[in-house]
């Protein structure tokens, strides 16, 4: 279940706000500027699905981003618990940072953790099979797979050379909830 919880950003008890209603996460994240929308997930994929497999499903909605938003390149970022690099791949995205470009994730199946660090508050959103996230450009954030990695996610990018992070020094994100799972 996608849940949003957002707090003061200097205080993990003061929770100011919080939802599992998607509209009104919807909402509540677009008074951020941040994107969320929900995709029909019908495809049968379990992670470690091969790439093509997974873009070809959700192609429509892919080609309709990449037309209306300039996206140029797609891939998909796919982990289960028994993968042997889990623990390197969790450490990669747990420190604040941001990206000169939007960040745009749509899960096809799994969860994950997006934490951003806007102004003065923090917003939590456990993503979920059929959530789209859209993290503006230049907005600090950070991301949680937990421990036991369960996901496949489509990451759509305007930076042919895809992934690249400005890590920001900040040990905000060591103060805010991880992803149990």
């Amino acid at each position: 279940m996608s849940v949003l919880r957002v707090y003061t950003d200097h205080d993990v008890t003061n929770l100011l706000f919080t939802t599992d209603n998607k509209e009104k996460m919807a909402a509540k994240l677009a008074e951020a500027g941040v994107r969320y929308e929900q995709w029909e997930t019908d495809a049968e994929l379990e992670p470690g699905a091969p790439q093509e497999e997974v873009i070809a499903a959700y192609q429509k909605d892919i080609d309709r981003l990449k037309k209306n938003d300039g996206y140029q390149t797609v891939d998909v970022i796919s982990l289960s618990a028994d993968h042997s690099q889990k623990g390197e791949f969790r450490q990669k995205f747990l420190s604040e940072h941001t990206h000169s470009e939007d960040e745009v994730r749509f899960f096809v199946g799994g969860e994950g953790l997006f934490t951003l660090h806007i102004g003065e508050k923090v917003y939590e959103v456990l993503c979920t099979q059929g959530d789209l996230i859209s993290v503006p450009a230049n907005t600090t954030h950070w991301f949680d797979m937990g421990p036991n990695p369960n996901f496949i996610a489509i990451r759509l990018f305007n930076n042919p050379e895809g992934w690249v992070a400005n890590f920001t020094g900040s040990d905000i994100a060591d103060r805010f909830n991880r992803l149990e799972n």
